[in-house]
């Protein structure tokens, strides 16, 4: 045994004591002994198979954190499924990261899953912090031995690690940031709480330029350099710099309370007239930012595009024919509107779109001169999609509207099919409906980095003043009517509701205007456009900017 390692049994329970030098401390990991078995002399034991037994997963589970805590990584990495990959990561533990004096308490199993606490001491150039945090692990049979085997995740040594990342502790990659509003409030995670993996971003690529300097921080290194880094302790502060973003305090707090009322949400908050973001927020289990980065069929709010791609095209007009049967047929494939939708022969496009009607829009996908290509040049040309040229200051995903033929050309006009977007794409598609032209949205000005934006022609003056007037409508007696009542006159609205395999429950999908603040939101699994979404975007509309 390890010198500074002192073992005991006591009443059958295994306590490994790991003593250091100048600390005067001592971790504790608990192992209950005689769970592995034995085998009868002179014979192999056979091969196991089937999940691991309830012995089998506390037997492996504490011997692969004992190992640990007394910084046995050769030991450890041999009680998983994965030794060289656990060998170099739990290595990295005392030599990259700086962390001695590790406590390992395991809790309760669930299943093959078993939770435990990590406490432990980070040492550095003459600091010390104590580093705590909640993490898991869980065993499998190995394919070829059948023994019971920590499956060897980066998420094992701490929740938010990858594959490809380590954990280091040493001078911070880049100086913190002070991160201001528009108004110049600052912003912080703790009171903003979706803002924390943004601002981690924003740090990562804009803390050279602000004049800070960096302090001394134990964070995750990602494998890719474009994914920035996570800072779990800091151990001496650096000096903030001052890094200004287009954001509104005010919208963000409402995003921030808007989202909170709906799990899986996802908010964007734009300023028409300047592309400016005023608001994102998240409601999530994880860190991801889906409001930026999410790709997801956007359900009717992509008919605000599809409409604009039958004016431009002289298919149809606002007030032309756009009838609303209760099925429509494309390349064999029928399509239905909502249930309860009453059909209406003598409806226009107007009317259509107000109440949402998936029919009126794939009977006119047909029509000439549209093309397989017509929607996504209409998305690519009047809207900046598609292209992945955007440039907020953040990763974000622009959109994708492919050329599609065969039933998927019918179904990307009404929001399904290959259709993928977010929040900050729709908040963008609304914003350029209400001020005519497009402008690439931006989370931080492009004055501080002279970066390229993203150009697109705009919408004509009599497309976007029918769009204008159909999305009034949808807000005041349509769709949209009960959620945006009370937000006045200068408004405008689209709902969607878009169906996912293996969901339940579609996702709820809105987009609308205020004077000049475009959002739209999304809930998985929301049901309608005016169930969660709604309410989300009419909230951050209400507090403007």
């Amino acid at each position: 045994m390890r010198r500074g390692v002192k073992a005991t049994v006591v009443g059958g329970v295994f306590a490994v004591m790991v003593g250091g030098a100048g600390y005067g401390g001592y971790n504790l990991v608990t192992a209950v002994t005689g769970t592995g078995g034995s085998s009868t002399a002179g014979a192999p034991a056979p091969r196991r198979t089937g999940p691991p037994t309830a012995d089998e997963i506390k037997d492996v589970s504490q011997k692969f954190l004992t190992a640990w805590a007394e910084e046995n990584p050769d030991a450890a990495s041999n009680y998983t499924n994965n030794a060289d990959a656990a060998l170099a990561a739990l290595t990295g533990w005392s030599d990259d990261a700086h962390v001695t004096h590790t406590t390992l308490t395991a809790g309760a199993r669930s299943g093959a899953r078993v939770p435990f606490t990590v406490k432990a001491t980070v040492a550095y150039g003459g600091k010390k912090k104590t580093l705590s945090y909640d993490s898991a692990l869980t065993v499998v049979r190995g394919l070829s031995t059948g023994r019971a085997l920590v499956d060897w995740q980066a998420s094992v040594v701490h929740p938010d690690m990858e594959r490809g990342d380590t954990l280091v502790t040493g001078e911070a990659e880049a100086p913190p940031i002070e991160a201001v509003d528009r108004a110049g409030n600052v912003l912080t995670a703790d009171k903003y709480p979706s803002l924390g993996p943004i601002l981690d971003k924003l740090r990562e690529k804009y803390g050279d330029q602000t004049g800070g300097e960096p302090g001394v921080e134990t964070y995750i290194k990602r494998e890719s350099e474009d994914a920035g880094s996570k800072t779990l302790l800091t151990l001496a502060k650096g000096k903030a710099g001052k890094l200004p973003t287009t954001l509104s305090a005010t919208a963000q707090a409402a995003a921030e309370r808007a989202v909170l009322s709906y799990a899986e949400s996802s908010v964007v908050a734009v300023q028409p007239s300047t592309g400016d973001i005023l608001a994102v927020a998240n409601h999530r289990k994880d860190d991801f930012n889906a409001a930026f980065l999410g790709q997801q069929p956007p359900g009717s709010t992509m008919k605000i595009i599809t409409a604009a791609m039958l004016i431009d095209n002289g298919v149809a007009s606002m007030n032309s024919p756009a009838p609303c049967p209760d099925t429509a047929t494309w390349q064999s494939q029928t399509f239905h509107n909502l249930p309860g939708m009453r059909p209406n022969e003598s409806a226009t496009l107007a009317d259509s779109f107000a109440r949402s009607c998936n029919t009126a829009f794939v009977k006119l996908i047909d029509e000439q001169p549209l093309t397989d290509e017509s929607l996504t040049r209409e998305a690519q040309d009047r809207f900046g999609l598609g292209q992945e040229n955007w440039k907020t200051g953040i990763a974000s995903a622009d959109g994708t509207v492919p050329a599609s033929g065969g039933p998927d050309r019918a179904a990307n006009a009404i929001g399904q099919g290959q259709v993928q977007m977010n929040p900050l794409n729709m908040a963008s598609v609304t914003a350029t409906v209400k001020n005519g032209a497009f402008r690439q949205p931006v989370l931080v000005p492009r004055s501080l980095d002279d970066r390229e934006l993203a150009q697109a022609q705009g919408l004509a003056p009599g497309t976007a003043s029918q769009l204008r007037t159909m999305m009034y409508r949808t807000a005041t007696v349509g769709t949209a009517a009960q959620v945006m009542a009370g937000l006045g006159t200068e408004i405008g609205a689209k709902t969607g509701s878009a169906e996912v395999t293996g969901q339940e429950k579609s996702n709820s999908w809105f987009a609308g205007y205020r004077g000049d603040v475009a959002a739209a939101a999304v809930t998985e699994e929301g049901g309608h456009g005016g169930d969660a979404a709604g309410p989300i975007v009419a909230a951050v509309l209400r507090a403007g900017t």
